[in-house]
């Protein structure tokens, strides 16, 4: 698959129990990297009060990495649409697109990204209002608000914008469809949990696809969870960090910061027999191994769901773990050759 394309999603993991604000500069020094590897697009997500993450606010981050790179596609992976003004997040990325020759994505998403504490403190609306919120947003940036419509005739500034593309992030066939509808880009999200994602999420989104102004034939991509290093070994003992993280997260009321991984092995002998058997279903949901391994999984994965582009995630507890990855990968896939 030479045409595949490889992307990143970035959580802003806190490595090598820096200071949490390390992670914001982190993102920043990666991004760079990815560039230089070839890559084309780097995402930035949404985590509030969460342990182990250390960015909030993707647009920021958006701009950050938009003014330290050149070339790469920058977006969010993704804006947490429930918390805001549809109108307010149109505005914030219409001017992202201004300022950095149309070289911009977003991204959104259904979730929370918090806990329930800081989801009341940022107003948290219901779910249900996330399809109205999420065509208002495309009409606004597409400049087509009907005319029955209260908001008609209310302009983004600056304007004389070109519409920035937006792609829906979920691991549902609820998502999928709503993509299809809106003519948006989708991404399905594989690295969320370890329910089943069935092939049948991407048709729904192909099926009911209407063609839109940034997208006249469907887009659909997948996040992965991967970690490429010299061996499989070597990978899931990289991996374990997140691992655990996971399985407090998930399992548990609280949540830890990343932990290193020889303190994951003493940690993992005091779980319980279910909590170890959801860290190995965990563990087995993510792509780990060589670059040989690594690419015959993401190609077997594009083929099966029918998508020419593939956002790779990973979080370690060492930076340096993680940039190899990513070089690994990109020496694999020679995306610096293309």
């Amino acid at each position: 698959m030479a045409s595949l394309k490889l992307s990143v999603l970035d959580q802003s993991p806190i490595h090598d129990g820096k200071e949490a604000k390390e992670g914001l500069f982190d993102t920043i020094k990666l991004a760079i990297k990815c560039e230089e590897l070839g890559y084309y697009r780097y995402w930035c997500a949404e985590h509030h009060d969460t342990p182990g993450y250390a960015s909030s606010s993707p647009e920021i981050m958006v701009s950050s990495v938009a003014n330290a790179t050149k070339t790469i596609r920058v977006g969010s992976g993704g804006v947490m649409l429930n918390h805001y003004s549809a109108f307010k997040v149109a505005e914030t990325f219409n001017t992202l697109s201004a300022l950095h020759d149309m070289r911009i994505d977003l991204g959104i998403g259904r979730a929370s990204g918090a806990n329930f504490l800081a989801a009341r403190a940022l107003h948290n609306a219901n779910n249900g209002d996330y399809a109205n919120k999420a065509n208002d947003l495309i009409n606004y940036l597409d400049n087509k608000v009907p005319k029955n419509d209260y908001f008609y005739g209310v302009n983004l500034s600056p304007k004389d914008v070109n519409s920035t593309p937006v792609y829906l992030l979920g691991s549902s066939d609820g998502s999928s469809k709503l993509a299809g509808k809106l003519g948006a880009g989708f991404c399905l999200a594989l690295f969320i949990g370890t329910h089943d994602r069935p092939t049948q999420i991407m048709k729904y989104y192909k099926d009911n696809f209407t063609a839109s102004k940034n997208f006249k034939k469907p887009k659909a991509m997948l996040a992965l969870a991967c970690i490429c290093a010299d061996s499989k070994e070597k990978a899931q003992e990289i991996a374990s960090s997140h691992t655990y993280w996971k399985v407090q997260a998930f399992r548990h009321p609280t949540r830890d910061g990343l932990h290193s991984p020889n303190e994951v092995k003493k940690l993992y002998e005091n779980l319980s027999f279910e909590d170890k058997a959801y860290y190995h279903e965990t563990l087995d949901s993510m792509i780990l191994g060589t670059p040989k391994e690594c690419r015959e999984k993401i190609e077997k994965l594009a083929i099966e769901y029918g998508v020419d582009e593939v956002i790779i995630v990973n979080v370690t507890y060492l930076f340096e773990d993680r940039i190899k990855s990513y070089e690994l990968l990109a020496k694999e896939f020679n995306l610096n050759k293309r």
